[in-house]
């Protein structure tokens, strides 16, 4: 899982310095679709068949712009202009393990607003990637998120959730962002490696599916953000394994 995890972080690293005025969604798609094939391993999303669409993913990355919350689609009609903001996701697979991982990156200057809201996501990320460690429940992951965002004045997604991950790109459990007492609340143990992913709105938690089965907007229009990383938990602490 390092190994994906890895090369993940490096698809990633070379697409922030692509995010720029001008460049469409479709340019970050094909080079992300170089590089992972280059590298001799799998791209996770494209051809992953998800039974409430009906329908295989098409392309290797999501690219969700503005108020599309995730699960955007590459296009060469969608140009990054000034003030965007631009959610990557993306997955590969190396010797039948998987890393997924995501980041949102703005296109030049942003308004105060929205650079807080980005500021604030990652770093409820850091704060959940903390409580990785044995003994803890998954709870503790999921409050750490919630806490801090809404403490923030910020919206946690609800309708989507992160995920264990391993072998498969979807593995249980589910990893909300929020604290749901309806929910299992195991206790994390050495081993188990989790898919932590906060998806943060500006406005209100409320999301919609666009007419293309894919798209998951803000409903309310508001902006969003998309933070993800692929962490281990270790003897010693969480290991994350989407960055050196």
């Amino acid at each position: 899982m390092r190994q994906a995890g890895l090369l993940v972080w490096k698809v990633l690293d070379a697409l922030r310095g692509m995010v720029k005025e001008g460049a469409t969604t479709l340019d970050l798609e094909r080079e992300a679709e170089r590089m992972i094939r280059e590298a001799g391993a799998r791209a996770a999303f494209k051809g992953y068949y998800v039974p409430a669409v009906g329908a295989k993913y098409p392309y290797v990355l999501c690219t969700s712009v503005n108020d599309e919350i995730i699960h955007g689609m590459p296009s060469d009609k969608r140009v990054l202009k000034k003030g965007d903001v631009v959610s990557i996701d993306i997955g590969a697979e190396i010797g039948g393990y998987y890393g997924d991982s995501a980041t949102t990156v703005p296109v030049g200057e942003v308004s105060p607003e929205v650079a807080k809201l980005l500021r604030v996501t990652e770093e409820s990320l850091e704060l959940a990637i903390q409580q990785m460690r044995p003994g803890n429940r998954l709870a503790d992951v999921s409050a750490a998120v919630q806490r801090h965002v809404e403490r923030n004045g910020f919206s946690v997604v609800r309708d989507f959730v992160g995920h264990g991950i391993g072998t498969r790109l979807h593995e249980e459990p589910q990893v909300p962002n929020y604290v749901d007492r309806r929910n299992d609340n195991p206790r994390l143990k050495e081993g188990v490696v989790l898919a932590i992913e906060p998806m943060v709105n500006a406005g209100k938690a409320d999301a919609k599916v666009l007419a293309d089965r894919w798209t998951v907007v803000t409903r309310d229009g508001s902006y969003s953000a998309h933070f993800e990383h692929t962490v281990a938990v270790t003897a010693t602490g969480p290991w994350v394994l989407t960055r050196p």
